[in-house]
């Protein structure tokens, strides 16, 4: 026999799931629909009605730190679906009037530095850009998605081979938070971590 350990996620009763496999959670919620592969041999996902139950073995740190890396990706998922996210960011130029504008999945930056060419930034998933003037404003229910996207467009920007002090010119983060006002009551509801003896399945077991 070897041990495994085991938790229980509860979910908010305007979120439902879904585990098509083992290793794939999605959740639904009124702002649409989330799905994240977790791909460890260590970690068995499954569902019934309103809890997430992980199991992962061998049980040793490693495994342990997986459950809790899982914990906070579905806490995330579940805000994202009740209350999305929000990124505003800021257009700032000193010395070269620059524009941004959204052409399908990519933002255009236009004379940045004063450069002949454009920039461009990818818009990750279903993230939703908007830009008024010198405000910009990143929106979307995954949290990865809305904050790579808003990633991409500081990285685009980003100066190279000049004095930061003198060029601040650039897209930046200015304030992260989410669409709808966040409660403060608790999203998920974890249990603690338990151990259980399992059968093993034979050969080498894993390190």
């Amino acid at each position: 026999m070897e041990k495994e350990l085991k938790q229980t996620i509860t979910l908010p009763k305007d979120i439902t799931v879904e585990t098509p496999n083992e290793n794939t959670l999605v959740l639904k919620g009124t702002k649409g629909e989330l799905k994240r592969e977790f791909k460890s041999h260590r970690l068995h996902l499954s569902s019934k009605e309103q809890t997430i139950t992980l199991e992962g073995k061998p049980k040793n740190k490693k495994t342990l730190d997986l459950l809790m890396s899982v914990d906070s990706h579905i806490n995330n998922m579940v805000e994202g679906l009740k209350f999305g996210y929000k990124y505003e960011m800021k257009v700032v130029y000193s010395h070269f009037p620059m524009t941004a504008k959204v052409e399908g999945k990519e933002i255009i930056i236009s004379n940045f530095a004063g450069e002949k060419f454009n920039r461009r930034a990818q818009i990750v998933g279903d993230t939703k850009v908007e830009i008024k003037g010198e405000d910009v404003t990143v929106t979307g229910i995954s949290k990865e998605d809305v904050g790579q996207t808003a990633a991409n467009m500081e990285l685009a920007t980003k100066l190279r081979g000049k004095d930061i002090r003198r060029f601040q010119d650039g897209i930046y983060t200015v304030k992260k938070g989410n669409i709808d006002e966040k409660t403060e009551e608790e999203l998920v509801e974890v249990s603690k971590v338990e151990e259980e003896e399992v059968p093993k399945d034979g050969g080498e077991e894993s390190k």
